[in-house]
């Protein structure tokens, strides 16, 4: 019996699409991705979309959105299980990947502040929500210790954003933080986590903060 083929809609600067394609590259499954301009959605797009976010993903005729939940069928359909398979460990690892989705937000709401006085404070939040993944991380392997799981796949796109800050910027937000920035190097050598943003998402991702007037970029 033929799988269902598989489409990722996409917006080339969405960290969570970002999650999704980290995870459909590690797992080797065939997909075709279609990018949209979230600032002007096509209507085919709405009537799939109940949030009108992404990713959204098309499974045959079905439709799934939410990258965790779009990660974790992934994960069922293919061999090599990326979560625990312990329920209470596999209930601790959704938590943390909900975690992941706050750190996101706090790093976008910093990034994009157009007022000096915002930045700093969503800057603060980011920077506690940092220290308590550096506080509960083994400093060893993943996120976990082991191999690589759906909850990196969370975590991986925080870390291509900060090293684009990191060197655009000069902002050395994981200074205080060796474990995460051993961490972000793991990560941002990973040939999956490499090319799951497009060629010129650098170029792309800066003149996005430019053209928020992000206090960032100026």
């Amino acid at each position: 019996m033929t799988k269902p083929s598989i489409e990722l809609i996409s917006f080339n600067l969405c960290p969570f699409v970002q999650r999704s394609i980290i995870t459909l590259k590690k797992k080797g499954i065939d997909f075709k991705i279609t990018y949209i301009d979230l600032a002007n959605k096509p209507e085919w797009f709405l009537n799939i979309s109940p949030l009108g976010k992404v990713p959204v993903v098309r499974y045959g005729h079905d439709v799934l959105f939410e990258s965790a939940v779009i990660n974790e069928f992934l994960d069922e359909i293919t061999p090599e299980s990326l979560m625990p398979s312990d329920p209470l460990e596999k209930a601790k690892e959704r938590g943390w990947i909900e975690y992941s989705s706050q750190v996101i937000t706090s790093q976008h709401l910093m990034s994009v502040s157009d007022d000096q006085g915002d930045y700093q404070q969503h800057r603060h939040a980011f920077i506690e929500r940092l220290s308590t993944l550096e506080n509960i991380i083994t400093g060893e392997g993943f996120f976990n210790g082991n191999g690589f799981s759906l909850i990196d796949s969370a975590l991986a796109p925080i870390f291509t954003r900060l090293r684009i800050i990191e060197d655009r910027f000069n902002l050395r937000l994981l200074a205080n933080f060796p474990k995460l920035a051993a961490l972000s190097e793991r990560y941002l050598n990973l040939d999956y986590v490499k090319n799951s943003v497009v060629e010129e998402f650098e170029d792309i991702y800066i003149k996005y903060l430019i053209d928020k007037n992000s206090f960032l970029a100026h």
